[in-house]
């Protein structure tokens, strides 16, 4: 037996074979697959999820936390009375 008959029958033995060549090869071509598969992974979700909706500052947040406060104190002294 060859040494090219080991290599073919390594690669073509199954998916798991398949795998371990893809993912330890670092041939540009599957690097860059692989950024692109974790691009598409992390980056569908982070877009769904941060469309249609305006990025806040922490500034903003903090001044519709004090409008927020001062109106349920300001309705909470006059029930009171």
């Amino acid at each position: 037996m060859s040494s090219d008959a080991k290599k073919s029958g390594n690669v073509s033995g199954g998916f798991r074979a398949r795998m371990e060549y893809y993912l330890y090869s670092g041939e540009k071509k599957h690097v860059f697959t692989g950024i692109a598969i974790f691009g598409v992974i992390f980056g569908v979700p982070w877009y769904l999820m941060t469309r249609g909706s305006k990025q806040q500052s922490h500034q903003d947040y903090m001044e519709r936390a004090d409008k927020a406060r001062s109106e349920r104190l300001s309705t909470g002294s006059s029930t009171t009375r």
